[in-house]
């Protein structure tokens, strides 16, 4: 499929996925969310992917909603009145899925039952649900030229992107409220100390910078960090842990069949692993059951 917003480029197991309106900053679009969505699920079912690198062209990673959209900029229908019981039974319904939800939660929802770890190389401003969607993302790396913004309050709206149920997991209720409270545009560095990064360096050593993780994680099997990825996400939020060791037993089980005999033989043969177990074909079947119980 080709992209008018973005660009899908694979190199070494390795996806490269830019937001490509330069011009406009890369500001967000319903198109975009749509293909965003789209990539994130073609990306999780290709063999070839490993792990996803998110950036943006130009100057900017990506400045926000486009608010010069005709209409409702957010894409939402307001002759609806939607209640609780649409948003919990209706939910799929194409007329709550155009008229009612939320563009940025759509695609954040597609980037957490993604199979592949991702990681955001913000190259510049992110703000709005150009900061939100990278609440999703499982590194995030800052440019010194990035500036990051939670504005919502501040245009009269409400954090969106499930940035409720992202952002207080990574820097901690506190500092959560104060960014969205203040809607402050604060630089690199304060999200550095507000552990919202992992690390912030120069511009020219960004894409670098996430390449060295990306291949880092490439080099092991796929099936097992598809696994990992999910299981972390889901098994922090379960209400005991009992519900962590019934996965990780059926996880631990099923992966030292295959990929995880290869790993240890490696190991005492002190060569590299050759790991073969693919996410399009070898994950378990409990795993897809799991995700899907946990959607409910």
């Amino acid at each position: 499929m080709n992209y008018d917003t973005l660009l899908y480029e694979v190199n070494d197991h390795i996806l490269t996925l830019t937001l490509n309106r330069p011009d406009q900053m890369n500001a967000f679009t319903v198109t975009m969310a749509n293909e965003l969505i789209d990539a994130f699920n073609r990306a999780s079912d290709d063999d070839e992917v490993r792990a996803i690198v998110v950036t943006g062209a130009g100057r900017a990673f990506c400045a926000g909603m486009d608010l010069s959209s005709e209409g409702n900029v957010f894409g939402l229908n307001e002759d609806l009145s939607p209640t609780l019981f649409d948003v919990k039974e209706r939910l799929e319904d194409l007329e709550i899925i155009e008229g009612v939800r939320d563009t940025g939660g759509r695609v954040t929802l597609a980037i957490y039952d993604c199979n592949k770890p991702v990681i955001a190389a913000i190259n510049g401003a992110a703000v709005g649900i150009g900061a939100t969607m990278t609440c999703a993302m499982d590194i995030r790396i800052a440019s010194e030229k990035a500036r990051i913004g939670f504005v919502f309050n501040k245009i009269g709206v409400v954090p969106e992107a499930c940035s409720s149920w992202f952002l207080p997991r990574i820097v901690g209720v506190s500092q959560a409220l104060e960014w969205c409270y203040s809607g402050d545009i604060f630089s690199a560095e304060e999200a550095l100390a507000g552990r919202l990064v992992k690390s912030v360096v120069s511009p020219e050593e960004l894409l670098e910078e996430a390449y060295k993780i990306a291949r880092r994680i490439a080099q092991h099997s796929s099936v097992a960090i598809a696994m990992t990825r999910q299981m972390l996400y889901r098994n922090a939020a379960a209400k005991h842990p009992i519900e962590a060791h019934k996965i990780d037993s059926l996880a631990m089980f099923y992966t030292s069949l295959e990929d995880g005999k290869e790993g240890v033989q490696s190991f005492l043969e002190k060569r590299a692993p050759e790991f073969k177990s693919k996410t399009s074909t070898d994950l378990p079947a409990f795993f897809e059951d799991w995700k899907s119980e946990n959607r409910s």
